[in-house]
């Protein structure tokens, strides 16, 4: 579920790359908060990541 209902933002995917340069992979989650936020008026718990919290994207109830 770590998917922003806001934005969409979700999982990255690279490599981790070592110091001798051997790859393995590697997963970014982003930084998803369960929160109540007031949508048309109404109070509803949505999945949005801090970016967009910060940003004033949603309305907190």
């Amino acid at each position: 579920m770590a998917k922003c209902d806001v934005c969409g933002k979700g999982l990255h995917f690279g490599n981790n790359v070592s110091h001798s340069h051997r790859r393995s992979n590697h997963i970014w989650k982003a930084n998803i908060k369960n929160v109540k936020c007031i949508i048309n008026g109404t109070p509803k718990r949505l999945h949005v990541c801090t970016t967009c919290l910060k940003s004033g994207a949603v309305e907190r109830a």
